[in-house]
């Protein structure tokens, strides 16, 4: 699985470490900055880096961290054909997956702690949409964010069924 990983400088721990345990669980994880704590990024154009990339297709899922992890969700939201879940908890996580269907899981690092994060992470990962009802449900938020962003089309609009 390849993965698109990205925070803020108030995510950026949070970031190392979900990079390094991503890495022992043998993911492919592209980071999208920034490089250190002292660098000073605006969460919106490293949620929008992240979230254009997973609607590309480029990579898989994404994961996006910042001080409470609402910034970074309501950024990536905003990009056609996404679906981001705020998760501060292991069964919102495995729900974000199983009935949403979300490309990105976002963490506040200063409302999780590190371990927490980790089984989240793990969590998520090994969570797969089960489509069904939830299926319909998920194509209809795409159908209505195509009514109101003017009928774009998103990569994923077949994903659903």
């Amino acid at each position: 699985m390849k993965i698109a990983i990205g925070a803020d400088e108030a995510g950026f721990g949070l970031k190392e470490t979900i990079k390094a345990y991503l890495k022992e669980l043998g993911v492919d994880v592209t980071d999208f900055g920034p490089s250190d704590s002292s660098q000073e990024v605006d969460y919106p154009d490293v949620g929008f880096a992240v979230a254009d990339e997973i609607a590309r297709e480029s990579f898989e899922r994404g994961i996006l961290i910042c001080g409470t992890g609402i910034g970074m969700t309501i950024t990536a939201d905003k990009v056609p054909g996404i679906r981001a879940a705020l998760c501060h908890d292991t069964y919102s996580a495995e729900r974000a997956i199983k009935s949403n269907n979300a490309q990105v899981l976002t963490l506040g690092a200063r409302v999780i702690g590190p371990e927490l994060a980790k089984q989240i992470v793990k969590v998520w990962l090994e969570s797969e949409f089960t489509g069904g009802n939830s299926g319909r449900k998920v194509q209809k938020i795409i159908d209505g964010e195509r009514q109101y962003r003017g009928g774009l089309e998103h990569p994923d609009s077949n994903t659903c069924s």
